[in-house]
């Protein structure tokens, strides 16, 4: 098993990958760093561990949201990425995700 060393939230974390996994894992990588930062980033919560429990709530939803709806058929920008990698739909999403854990927070913040 290879081990590859990456950098999430600016943290390094050596990490092991089978043989040819590892772009699906720097892909992984990327993705947990992306909304771990976009967390970090809004201010509201501070805490790595609650940063983490949130990205990992996001990407979850994410994966059964996706595994849930069929694909959207016949928008004109659907099949347009962001730099981030999401389409429209996958922003739309994000955004009802984000709306909702802002609410349970509340404004404290906390999740737990």
């Amino acid at each position: 098993m290879k081990q590859l060393e990456v950098q999430i939230m600016g943290q390094s974390y050596l990490l092991g990958c089978p043989e040819g996994g590892e772009q699906r894992l720097l892909e992984a990588v990327e993705k947990v760093d992306t909304a771990m930062c976009k967390i970090r980033d809004a201010g509201k919560v501070k805490a790595r561990d609650r940063i983490a429990v949130l990205a990992a709530l996001n990407l979850a939803f994410d994966v059964a949201d996706k595994a849930a709806q069929p694909p959207i058929q016949g928008a004109a920008i659907a099949g347009e990425t962001t730099a981030a990698g999401l389409d429209a739909a996958d922003n739309v999403r994000l955004a009802s995700l984000v709306v909702r854990l802002d609410r349970a927070l509340g404004d404290d913040g906390r999740l737990l």
